[in-house]
């Protein structure tokens, strides 16, 4: 498998479903991924931020690597959460992730110990050096507290393994200079649904999603709509599944997707700590966004 060709179009970061006493829901993992599968998605991501990977042991995310892998049975790929703030630690879930089998990974910046632009190179120069299935950086400031800067995003390119990076600045001065500097075959996904269409107009693959859960077919016309320059029906697409893009974000993600999934049925609405249920207002003003796209 090309993964770099692979790499392209909607991809979803898939949530952890949880049973009501806080285990590892396999059987609703397995009715959600078929559920993706039949939306056409491009790829899977697991254990990423939208799957709750810093409440997860390391058994519990091979767990869930491996029944997203065993279920797409090479349909698509598969690209596992390998990051965090502990770079031995990361190395040793990234070589895990590699032996049972998974396509790529993707590794967030550090968070909370924020180091510098050098740190960071170090960190992922590491990580690249211990494994040899592809690496996706994914930089989301809000969440960590450091971005990536474009031009350390640069000297990681040019390690063979590193071969793009999903984009969540919100920043899209500083998107369009990663456009315009980053080598042909470096690949840019979108991190934010509501960013997906002007990001590929600036050169981004497609998008690894939240909304893909929810809506994976749309997401993923949405998605090859832009990429064939097809930008007309793309906006009016957009326009029409915009709220339930805002409303996945009424509460921190991926409380208000993993509250839409229990109201479509597809799993349970059960969190871990720090995580809780969605609020009662917010909820119904998500059932109202869930109905109008009779998803329920």
């Amino acid at each position: 498998m090309n993964i770099i060709k692979k790499l392209r179009g909607c991809g979803t970061a898939i949530v952890t479903p949880f049973t009501g006493n806080g285990e590892i829901d396999v059987v609703a993992l397995k009715r959600l991924i078929d559920f993706l599968l039949k939306g056409g998605v491009d790829f899977i991501v697991p254990c990423g931020t939208t799957g709750e990977s810093v409440t997860l042991s390391l058994e519990e995310s091979l767990l869930v690597v491996e029944t997203v892998i065993q279920k797409v049975d090479k349909k698509i790929p598969v690209v596992a959460g390998a990051g965090g703030y502990h770079t031995e630690h990361v190395i040793r879930t990234a070589k895990a992730m590699q032996q049972v089998g998974a396509d790529a990974i993707l590794s967030v910046a550090p968070y909370y110990n924020k180091p510098t632009q050098e740190g960071l190179y170090q960190h992922f120069k590491a990580i690249a050096g211990s494994i040899s299935i592809p690496i996706v950086l994914y930089n989301i400031p809000s969440r960590t507290g450091i971005n990536i800067f474009p031009e350390t995003v640069l000297r990681l390119a040019e390690i063979d393994n590193i071969i793009g990076i999903k984009e969540a600045t919100g920043n899209i001065s500083q998107m369009s200079q990663q456009a315009m500097i980053y080598p042909e075959d470096f690949i840019m996904i979108s991190g934010d649904d509501a960013n997906t269409l002007p990001l590929i107009a600036l050169g981004a693959r497609g998008v690894i999603s939240v909304a893909a859960n929810e809506i994976p077919d749309k997401m993923r016309k949405l998605t090859h709509l832009c990429l064939e320059g097809e930008f007309e029906a793309a906006r009016k697409l957009q326009k029409m599944i915009y709220p339930l893009l805002k409303a996945n974000f009424l509460e921190t993600n991926p409380i208000p997707v993993k509250a839409a999934l229990a109201l479509m049925g597809l799993i349970e609405e059960s969190y871990r700590l720090p995580m809780l249920p969605m609020q009662a207002d917010n909820k119904e003003k998500l059932r109202k966004v869930l109905k109008d796209l009779d998803l329920i």
